[in-house]
Protein backbone atom coordinates (compact mmCIF):
# COMPACT_ATOMS: atom_id res chain seq x y z
CA UNK A 1 0.00 0.00 0.00
CA UNK A 2 2.29 2.65 0.85
CA UNK A 3 4.36 1.86 -2.25
CA UNK A 4 1.53 2.07 -4.41
CA UNK A 5 0.87 5.56 -2.79
CA UNK A 6 4.78 6.66 -4.01
CA UNK A 7 4.05 5.96 -7.33
CA UNK A 8 0.90 7.70 -7.38
CA UNK A 9 2.49 11.03 -5.53
CA UNK A 10 5.38 10.45 -8.01
CA UNK A 11 3.28 10.15 -11.38
CA UNK A 12 1.28 13.52 -9.61
CA UNK A 13 4.67 15.24 -9.50
CA UNK A 14 5.89 14.39 -12.65
CA UNK A 15 2.28 15.53 -14.37
CA UNK A 16 2.97 18.90 -12.09
CA UNK A 17 6.65 19.23 -13.32
CA UNK A 18 5.03 18.50 -17.10
CA UNK A 19 2.53 21.43 -16.80
CA UNK A 20 4.85 23.90 -14.92
CA UNK A 21 6.77 23.21 -18.12
CA UNK A 22 4.46 23.64 -20.65
CA UNK A 23 3.34 26.76 -19.03
CA UNK A 24 6.99 28.65 -19.00
CA UNK A 25 7.38 27.41 -22.48
CA UNK A 26 3.96 28.63 -23.58
CA UNK A 27 4.65 31.84 -22.36
CA UNK A 28 8.47 31.62 -23.96
CA UNK A 29 7.28 31.65 -27.47
CA UNK A 30 4.17 33.59 -27.00
CA UNK A 31 6.34 36.71 -27.21
CA UNK A 32 5.58 37.65 -31.02
CA UNK A 33 2.49 35.41 -31.75
CA UNK A 34 4.43 32.50 -32.05
CA UNK A 35 2.76 29.16 -32.23
CA UNK A 36 2.07 26.78 -29.69
CA UNK A 37 4.67 24.57 -30.32
CA UNK A 38 7.55 27.64 -30.16
CA UNK A 39 8.57 26.78 -34.21
CA UNK A 40 7.98 30.06 -35.62
CA UNK A 41 5.84 33.11 -35.61
CA UNK A 42 2.56 33.87 -37.55
CA UNK A 43 2.97 37.34 -39.50
CA UNK A 44 0.57 38.45 -42.10
CA UNK A 45 1.54 40.38 -44.91
CA UNK A 46 -0.36 42.90 -46.32
CA UNK A 47 -0.39 44.40 -50.41
CA UNK A 48 -1.45 47.42 -51.56
CA UNK A 49 -0.53 49.39 -54.26
CA UNK A 50 -2.97 52.73 -54.67
CA UNK A 51 -5.27 54.98 -52.61
CA UNK A 52 -7.29 57.10 -53.91
CA UNK A 53 -11.15 58.20 -54.49
CA UNK A 54 -11.43 57.19 -57.89
CA UNK A 55 -11.23 54.54 -60.05
CA UNK A 56 -11.38 51.70 -57.13
CA UNK A 57 -10.63 48.67 -58.56
CA UNK A 58 -8.51 45.41 -57.87
CA UNK A 59 -5.47 47.18 -56.72
CA UNK A 60 -6.59 50.69 -55.98
CA UNK A 61 -8.82 51.09 -52.67
CA UNK A 62 -10.48 54.13 -51.30
CA UNK A 63 -8.86 56.35 -48.43
CA UNK A 64 -12.09 55.19 -46.62
CA UNK A 65 -11.68 51.64 -47.12
CA UNK A 66 -7.62 51.63 -45.72
CA UNK A 67 -8.50 53.87 -42.85
CA UNK A 68 -11.14 50.96 -42.29
CA UNK A 69 -8.22 48.58 -42.44
CA UNK A 70 -6.16 50.33 -39.66
CA UNK A 71 -9.54 50.83 -37.53
CA UNK A 72 -9.68 46.62 -37.93
CA UNK A 73 -6.04 45.51 -36.96
CA UNK A 74 -5.26 48.31 -34.57
CA UNK A 75 -9.34 47.05 -32.69
CA UNK A 76 -7.83 43.42 -32.97
CA UNK A 77 -4.74 43.96 -31.34
CA UNK A 78 -2.39 43.39 -34.28
CA UNK A 79 0.76 45.76 -34.05
CA UNK A 80 2.19 46.37 -37.84
CA UNK A 81 6.22 45.96 -38.17
CA UNK A 82 8.43 46.30 -40.98
CA UNK A 83 10.28 43.75 -43.23
CA UNK A 84 13.42 44.99 -41.41
CA UNK A 85 12.02 43.40 -38.02
CA UNK A 86 11.07 40.06 -39.11
CA UNK A 87 14.76 40.35 -40.37
CA UNK A 88 15.82 41.20 -36.85
CA UNK A 89 13.85 38.43 -35.54
CA UNK A 90 15.55 36.07 -37.40
CA UNK A 91 19.21 36.86 -37.55
CA UNK A 92 19.44 38.61 -34.25
CA UNK A 93 16.47 37.46 -32.04
CA UNK A 94 15.20 40.59 -31.41
CA UNK A 95 11.33 39.92 -30.19
CA UNK A 96 8.12 40.60 -32.38
CA UNK A 97 5.39 42.36 -30.74
CA UNK A 98 1.97 39.98 -30.00
CA UNK A 99 0.44 39.73 -33.17
CA UNK A 100 2.83 41.30 -35.77
CA UNK A 101 1.41 42.22 -39.41
CA UNK A 102 3.66 43.56 -42.48
CA UNK A 103 1.35 46.58 -44.50
CA UNK A 104 3.43 47.40 -47.75
CA UNK A 105 3.46 48.68 -50.40
CA UNK A 106 3.89 48.74 -54.33
CA UNK A 107 5.07 50.67 -57.18
CA UNK A 108 5.24 53.99 -54.79
CA UNK A 109 2.79 56.30 -55.94
CA UNK A 110 2.40 59.78 -54.75
CA UNK A 111 -0.80 59.38 -52.90
CA UNK A 112 1.05 56.52 -50.19
CA UNK A 113 2.73 59.70 -49.05
CA UNK A 114 -0.16 62.08 -49.32
CA UNK A 115 -3.18 59.79 -48.13
CA UNK A 116 -1.34 56.54 -46.36
CA UNK A 117 1.05 58.60 -44.49
CA UNK A 118 -1.33 60.57 -42.53
CA UNK A 119 -3.06 57.49 -41.67
CA UNK A 120 -0.88 55.34 -40.84
CA UNK A 121 -0.18 58.28 -38.15
CA UNK A 122 -3.23 58.34 -36.81
CA UNK A 123 -3.55 55.01 -36.02
CA UNK A 124 0.56 54.49 -35.13
CA UNK A 125 1.35 52.11 -37.74
CA UNK A 126 4.12 51.91 -40.12
CA UNK A 127 4.78 50.34 -43.95
CA UNK A 128 6.86 48.92 -46.45
CA UNK A 129 6.86 51.07 -49.45
CA UNK A 130 8.93 48.97 -52.65
CA UNK A 131 9.29 51.21 -55.60
CA UNK A 132 10.12 51.26 -59.27
CA UNK A 133 12.85 53.40 -59.92
CA UNK A 134 11.90 54.44 -63.58
CA UNK A 135 8.26 54.89 -62.74
CA UNK A 136 9.65 58.44 -60.80
CA UNK A 137 12.73 58.75 -63.14
CA UNK A 138 10.06 59.43 -66.39
CA UNK A 139 7.32 61.33 -64.82
CA UNK A 140 6.60 64.61 -66.20
CA UNK A 141 6.81 67.40 -64.02
CA UNK A 142 3.18 68.59 -64.50
CA UNK A 143 2.16 65.24 -63.49
CA UNK A 144 4.73 65.86 -59.92
CA UNK A 145 2.69 65.65 -56.92
CA UNK A 146 -0.75 64.50 -58.01
CA UNK A 147 -2.28 61.37 -56.80
CA UNK A 148 -1.59 58.73 -59.66
CA UNK A 149 1.86 59.93 -59.91
CA UNK A 150 4.85 58.09 -58.46
CA UNK A 151 6.97 59.32 -55.38
CA UNK A 152 10.21 61.45 -55.76
CA UNK A 153 13.21 61.09 -54.58
CA UNK A 154 12.18 64.19 -52.26
CA UNK A 155 9.15 62.30 -51.40
CA UNK A 156 10.97 58.99 -50.10
CA UNK A 157 13.25 61.29 -48.13
CA UNK A 158 9.44 62.74 -46.61
CA UNK A 159 8.53 58.99 -46.02
CA UNK A 160 11.63 58.06 -43.87
CA UNK A 161 11.99 61.22 -41.84
CA UNK A 162 8.40 60.40 -40.46
CA UNK A 163 10.21 57.02 -38.98
CA UNK A 164 7.06 55.07 -39.95
CA UNK A 165 8.02 54.32 -43.92
CA UNK A 166 10.39 51.49 -44.88
CA UNK A 167 11.76 51.45 -48.62
CA UNK A 168 12.01 48.43 -50.60
CA UNK A 169 13.31 47.98 -54.58
CA UNK A 170 10.56 46.70 -56.73
CA UNK A 171 13.44 47.23 -59.80
CA UNK A 172 14.64 49.79 -61.78
CA UNK A 173 12.62 49.42 -65.06
CA UNK A 174 11.66 45.62 -64.58
CA UNK A 175 7.66 46.20 -64.07
CA UNK A 176 6.12 45.32 -67.28
CA UNK A 177 4.78 42.52 -70.03
CA UNK A 178 6.66 44.21 -73.07
CA UNK A 179 9.56 42.31 -72.69
CA UNK A 180 9.32 39.59 -69.80
CA UNK A 181 6.64 39.25 -67.20
CA UNK A 182 8.65 41.77 -64.35
CA UNK A 183 11.76 40.04 -63.68
CA UNK A 184 11.21 36.38 -64.46
CA UNK A 185 13.58 34.86 -66.83
CA UNK A 186 12.81 34.67 -70.41
CA UNK A 187 12.59 31.23 -71.99
CA UNK A 188 15.15 31.86 -75.05
CA UNK A 189 17.53 33.76 -72.61
CA UNK A 190 20.77 32.09 -70.79
CA UNK A 191 20.68 31.94 -67.30
CA UNK A 192 24.28 34.28 -67.91
CA UNK A 193 22.58 36.98 -69.64
CA UNK A 194 19.50 37.14 -67.12
CA UNK A 195 21.87 37.04 -64.02
CA UNK A 196 23.60 40.11 -65.59
CA UNK A 197 19.99 41.34 -66.43
CA UNK A 198 19.14 41.45 -63.37
CA UNK A 199 22.44 42.10 -61.43
CA UNK A 200 22.40 45.72 -63.61
CA UNK A 201 18.94 46.40 -63.18
CA UNK A 202 18.45 46.04 -59.29
CA UNK A 203 22.28 47.64 -58.66
CA UNK A 204 20.88 50.53 -60.80
CA UNK A 205 18.04 51.32 -57.91
CA UNK A 206 19.89 50.50 -55.28
CA UNK A 207 23.05 52.93 -56.05
CA UNK A 208 20.57 55.67 -56.63
CA UNK A 209 19.06 55.30 -53.55
CA UNK A 210 22.11 55.35 -51.71
CA UNK A 211 23.57 58.21 -53.61
CA UNK A 212 20.66 60.55 -53.49
CA UNK A 213 18.69 58.94 -50.02
CA UNK A 214 21.05 57.41 -48.17
CA UNK A 215 19.97 54.00 -48.07
CA UNK A 216 20.03 50.89 -48.71
CA UNK A 217 17.07 48.82 -49.48
CA UNK A 218 17.41 44.93 -47.89
CA UNK A 219 13.91 44.16 -49.64
CA UNK A 220 12.76 43.34 -52.39
CA UNK A 221 9.34 42.83 -54.04
CA UNK A 222 8.89 40.89 -57.09
CA UNK A 223 6.61 42.60 -59.59
CA UNK A 224 3.77 40.69 -60.51
CA UNK A 225 5.12 38.06 -58.03
CA UNK A 226 6.94 36.48 -60.70
CA UNK A 227 10.18 34.25 -59.19
CA UNK A 228 12.53 32.99 -61.60
CA UNK A 229 14.78 30.54 -59.49
CA UNK A 230 17.93 32.11 -61.32
CA UNK A 231 17.04 35.70 -59.63
CA UNK A 232 17.29 34.06 -56.01
CA UNK A 233 21.07 33.97 -55.65
CA UNK A 234 21.45 37.18 -57.56
CA UNK A 235 19.45 39.13 -54.76
CA UNK A 236 21.23 37.36 -52.51
CA UNK A 237 24.56 38.23 -53.36
CA UNK A 238 23.21 42.03 -53.50
CA UNK A 239 22.41 41.86 -50.28
CA UNK A 240 18.65 41.44 -50.08
CA UNK A 241 17.58 39.39 -46.73
CA UNK A 242 14.07 39.64 -47.87
CA UNK A 243 11.73 39.02 -50.47
CA UNK A 244 8.06 39.86 -51.54
CA UNK A 245 5.80 37.37 -53.88
CA UNK A 246 2.36 37.33 -54.42
CA UNK A 247 1.13 34.13 -53.34
CA UNK A 248 -1.83 34.32 -50.78
CA UNK A 249 -0.65 32.41 -48.31
CA UNK A 250 0.24 32.41 -44.36
CA UNK A 251 4.22 33.01 -43.60
CA UNK A 252 5.68 31.52 -40.73
CA UNK A 253 8.61 33.49 -39.32
CA UNK A 254 11.28 31.19 -37.57
CA UNK A 255 15.00 31.67 -37.57
CA UNK A 256 15.52 30.30 -40.57
CA UNK A 257 16.69 32.76 -43.19
CA UNK A 258 15.40 31.14 -46.11
CA UNK A 259 11.86 31.90 -44.25
CA UNK A 260 12.37 35.53 -45.69
CA UNK A 261 12.69 34.69 -49.19
CA UNK A 262 9.36 34.73 -50.92
CA UNK A 263 7.35 35.87 -47.90
CA UNK A 264 3.79 35.69 -48.98
CA UNK A 265 1.04 38.81 -48.78
CA UNK A 266 -2.73 39.11 -49.72
CA UNK A 267 -3.30 41.68 -52.07
CA UNK A 268 -6.10 44.65 -51.06
CA UNK A 269 -8.58 44.55 -53.70
CA UNK A 270 -10.45 47.76 -53.29
CA UNK A 271 -13.63 45.72 -54.33
CA UNK A 272 -14.06 43.85 -51.16
CA UNK A 273 -15.01 44.86 -47.56
CA UNK A 274 -12.43 45.22 -44.77
CA UNK A 275 -14.23 42.37 -43.12
CA UNK A 276 -13.85 39.85 -46.17
CA UNK A 277 -10.49 41.17 -46.84
CA UNK A 278 -9.51 40.91 -43.00
CA UNK A 279 -10.69 37.34 -42.49
CA UNK A 280 -9.10 36.03 -45.38
CA UNK A 281 -5.54 38.11 -45.19
CA UNK A 282 -5.72 37.08 -41.39
CA UNK A 283 -7.17 33.57 -41.42
CA UNK A 284 -9.58 35.07 -38.87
Amino acid sequence: MYRCCNVKRFFVLLLCDAIALGVLLLLFHGIGGATADGTGVSVPVLMYHSIAEESVGDYVVSPDSFEADLRYLRDHGYQTVFVEDLIRYVYDGTPLPQDPVVITFDDGFYNNLSVALPLLEQYDMKATISVVGSFAAEQSEQDSGKSYSYLTDDDLKRLLDSGRIEIGNHTYDLHGYDVRKGCARRVDESEAAYTQMLKTDLTTLQLHLQNEIGIEPVVFAYPYGSISRESIPVLRELGFLATLSCRELPNLITRDPDCLYGLNRYNRSGLVSTEEYMKRALQN
